[in-house]
């Protein structure tokens, strides 16, 4: 993860074909677990529930369309990204946005984005490698 003094390892698993867990690692042995979704326009809002765990109606704010009832702007918006939301063992959470290599392939194809902890609001750019 660059913008970090430590790097940070993502590893993920698939539950079905559009979302799974995430585990970020940071160099420092801190460790953020959560859920991801990858957005396509058959997506369901009522289903992304998740993303917004431990995130105040301020922190929303300052990611687009980003509030409790997003609605179909949030999906259209988001559409081909895959969106996280981490929590680390003492609260802290961590929520990313990827934009996908090959979306045909899913979290496999890797990605770069973004992601915010909770704490601080810092914004750092993450990615994950393409697997083969």
């Amino acid at each position: 993860m660059r913008g970090t003094r430590k790097p940070v390892a993502f590893t993920w698993q698939s539950t079905d074909s559009v979302s799974g867990d995430i585990t970020a690692t940071f160099g420092t042995g801190r460790v953020f677990k959560g859920t991801y979704f990858q957005i396509t326009r058959d997506t369901r809002v009522d289903r992304l529930e998740p993303l917004w765990h431990g995130w105040g109606n301020r922190r929303r704010s300052s990611w687009r369309y980003w509030a409790a009832d997003p609605g179909p702007k949030f999906v259209k918006t988001y559409s081909g990204r895959v969106l996280a939301n981490l929590h680390s063992d003492n609260g802290e959470h961590m929520r990313c946005r990827f934009t996908l290599i090959s979306p045909q392939r899913g979290m496999a194809g890797g990605g770069e984005g973004r992601c915010q902890l909770s704490e601080t609001d810092q914004e750092i750019s993450a990615e994950f490698p393409r697997q083969s």
